[in-house]
């Protein structure tokens, strides 16, 4: 019932983009290995919008594992990242505990000592997060600054998206590597799961979740798609591109009913 056909594309090099939203009209993204939020252009690779001040130079070496962005009343406004430090991949000594969440606008930091933190959040009044290296969801309490943990989950917790009462979050099985080596998480589990589960983020209680245990092991982002039960994604299907065509509503009514109805018998091959 919905189905998602590219239209445009940039080329920006492998810049490690994270999480990306739309900011006024134009996509804001998290340039990992450049230390900064960023846009797209037409003419550059990208145009900078903001880094953390304890950033010094605009240099392609991922100080500090930059990698999530919650955008609230219509602005990018918290970002989360893996170190506060300053040096190539210096994020890496302290992955542990040395994540942060920042405030955007005033550079400030609100919320250090997190393990590894991902997919920060305003939803229903609160600033949510995962802290990926413990396995967990939570918001930061207004009173004390802190992070509230609401449930522990079986899995590297990292992507999430609310409808109501319920958190539809991504988990990664993460590997034995340098990467996620030394973290509670790993610590904790030793088997690990990929899949989405489903939280009320009331209670913290698992209502449900659908697992990935063959091919898949790693989840990034989640995202619902209202109103939509079947979606389809058309990537590489070069025969399937070719012969389909999106068109404005009013380009649409003049097309004969027997394209834009594919019940109807139609007088053209492959129509769409």
């Amino acid at each position: 019932d919905v189905c998602y056909m590219p239209r445009v594309g940039h080329c920006t090099g492998d810049m490690q983009i994270h999480e990306m939203a739309w900011v006024d009209g134009e996509l804001t993204f998290v340039n990992t290995l450049f230390s900064c939020l960023a846009q797209r252009s037409p003419q550059y690779s990208f145009v900078p919008t903001w880094r953390p001040p304890f950033i010094t130079a605009l240099a392609p070496e991922d100080r500090c594992h930059l990698n999530g962005l919650a955008v609230r009343d219509g602005q990018v406004r918290y970002v989360t990242a893996l170190g506060e430090t300053d040096t190539a991949n210096g994020w890496r000594a302290n992955k542990r505990d040395g994540g942060i969440l920042m405030e955007v606008p005033s550079g400030e930091v609100l919320l250090r000592g997190l393990s590894m933190p991902h997919s920060p959040r305003w939803y229903d009044g609160k600033l949510w997060l995962l802290e990926s290296g413990t396995g967990t969801i939570g918001f930061v309490d207004p009173e004390t600054s802190a992070y509230q943990v609401v449930s522990e989950l079986p899995g590297f917790t990292r992507g999430v998206d609310f409808v109501g009462p319920i958190a539809f979050i991504g988990l990664s099985q993460v590997r034995e590597t340098a990467t996620f080596s030394g973290i509670p998480l790993t610590d904790r589990l030793t088997e690990r799961t990929c899949g989405v589960w489903a939280v009320n983020i009331q209670t913290g209680e698992t209502i449900g979740w659908v697992k990935f245990e063959d091919a898949v092991q790693e989840i990034f982002a989640v995202a619902l798609l209202p109103r939509a039960h079947y979606p389809d994604l058309v990537n590489h299907d070069v025969e399937l591109l070719a012969g389909s065509f999106v068109l404005p509503d009013e380009a649409l009514d003049q097309v004969p009913e027997s394209y834009r109805n594919p019940d109807a018998e139609s007088p053209g091959a492959g129509a769409q």
